[in-house]
Formats: structure tokens, C-alpha cells, sequence
């Protein structure tokens, strides 16, 4: 899977060089399980000036979990390369799986979205896991996200920030619906009747901070509260149960996939 994944195509070539040296330079540090993209580029609207945002889920060493320090769940990096700005962050999949399992919908999009930079094989075995496990958990994550996301465009209104409301709250939505996870808004829009939001779409390619016109905002306000009440009724009329049903085969993926990971003695 590595290598061949479906968000290198989302790149253009100066970007891809770019995001090939981040991902060589952060593997290096430590062992990835995935790499994907995440903001613009994963939501449909880049622009030139767009920074590359990069998710990652790594793995520590097996053997680092029986001492008394235990691994870092976290790494960040937060730098400028060739002029572009870069945004990296990966989480250990322990970590990961469990916040999956508590609906957090960032760590799903990680492993089940359609922007991966680079995934080993294992993920093949892991999907079928995931989507069984999926709830009316991840409700709460898109809502919250989307109020946030709500009250940064009133504070500074941008096609960027409404775009960012429309993209987390079609992803809510369609996820309770279908149980698919689509982060790409341009794929959305048209499903959910907002066709006409991709002329935002195309503005927004033209630059990171293009404003909403004058009267917009207002104009945007009932589409807003309507697409934020369909998020309520995906949930309360979801094809997901309530809870997900299979925390304990995840855990026993993990604890076999880290056995696998112990280096022969």
C-alpha cells in the first residue's frame, strides 16, 4: 500500500517532493502506520498558498511499553520547507484505535480516509475492524467541530472558514448516514443540495484568505443552521448503533499486530 495510496494525486509536483522529504525525514524519527493529508488538500479547496497539512499514526517499539517511561503519544512538527509551511502530527495507534472507539472523527479520517500518503499492509486486516466498529459516538465530534468552526467564520468571515463549516458538517453527517468516510467536501456538496457552494470552492483555490463579499455571511445563515439540524437528524436516525460493538477484537488486533513488532531474541 505504501507509496501507491490515493492522496499523493491531490499534490501537485512541487507539493508531493515537499510532503515525499517530510515523510522520509518523520519516518526516519519513527515507524509510521499511516500518513495522510489533512486540511485543504484533503477537503477539496487548496490554493496555491495553502500550507501542507500532514496526520500520521505511528507505532512504538513494543519492548517500549514494559519500563517505566512509557512512549510519547504525540509528536508535532511545526516548520517552513522550500517556502511551504508544513503542519505534521502523528499519534501512536493505541492511541489512535481508542480514540476511534470513543468517536473521535480526526483519528478515523487518519485511517479511513481517501487522502493516505502511505499506509503499510496491515491496514488491509484493520479496515473491516473499523468500519464494524463504527458509532453514533462520532455525532458529538463533528458537532462540536462544526459550532467551533461556526464561530471562527462569524469572527473572521473568510471563504476559507465557511468552506471549513460546510466540510466538517457534510462529513458528520454523511458518515451517521452511509457509515462512509468522505472528508473531501467538493463530493459532498451536491448530495446534500448545496450545490452552489462550489463557487465558494473555486474562489477559495485562488487564495488561503479570500473574504466573503459583503451580505454573504447573512446570505449563508439559514443554509448554515439547516445543514447544522441535518447533522441532528443523521444522528438520531443513524444506520449506526449507539456503541461500538467490537472493542474487544480491535484490542486483540493491537496486542497481535504488536507481538509481530517484538524482534527475535
Amino acid at each position: 500500500m505504501a507509496g501507491s495510496s490515493g492522496g499523493w494525486t491531490r499534490l501537485t509536483p512541487r507539493m508531493a517532493e515537499v510532503a515525499k522529504r517530510v515523510v522520509t525525514e518523520e519516518g526516519g524519527a519513527r515507524e509510521h502506520f499511516v500518513v495522510c493529508l489533512s486540511g485543504a488538500h484533503a477537503y477539496g479547496f487548496p490554493s496555491p498558498d495553502s500550507g501542507l497539512d500532514l496526520e500520521a499514526v505511528h507505532i512504538a517499539p513494543t519492548v517500549s511499553w514494559l519500563g517505566l517511561r512509557l512512549p510519547p503519544p504525540r509528536y508535532d512538527r511545526d516548520s517552513t520547507l522550500e517556502g511551504v509551511e508544513i503542519d505534521y502530527t502523528s499519534n501512536e495507534i493505541g492511541q489512535v484505535l481508542e480514540g476511534v472507539l470513543k468517536g473521535n472523527g480526526s483519528f478515523l479520517e487518519r485511517l479511513m480516509g481517501e487522502s493516505l500518503l502511505f499506509a503499510r499492509p496491515e491496514l488491509l486486516a484493520l479496515w473491516p475492524l473499523l468500519k464494524h466498529s463504527l458509532s453514533r459516538r462520532f455525532h458529538r465530534h463533528y458537532r462540536s467541530l462544526a459550532q467551533r468552526r461556526l464561530r471562527e467564520l462569524e469572527q473572521e468571515p473568510t471563504v476559507k472558514r465557511l468552506l471549513d463549516v460546510l466540510r466538517t458538517a457534510l462529513t458528520g453527517t454523511h458518515l451517521l448516514r452511509t457509515g462512509e468516510v468522505v472528508a473531501d467536501v467538493t463530493a459532498l456538496l451536491g448530495e446534500y443540495g448545496l450545490g452552489r457552494a462550489n463557487e465558494l470552492v473555486e474562489r477559495k483555490l485562488a487564495g488561503e484568505r479570500v473574504e466573503l463579499g459583503s451580505g454573504e455571511l447573512a446570505r449563508w445563515k439559514v443554509p448554515l443552521a439547516d445543514l447544522l439540524a441535518g447533522l441532528e437528524v443523521a444522528a438520531a436516525t443513524s444506520v449506526l448503533p449507539d456503541e461500538p460493538p467490537n472493542e474487544d477484537e480491535i484490542d486483540g488486533w493491537l496486542r497481535s499486530f504488536r507481538l509481530t513488532l517484538l524482534e527475535p531474541t
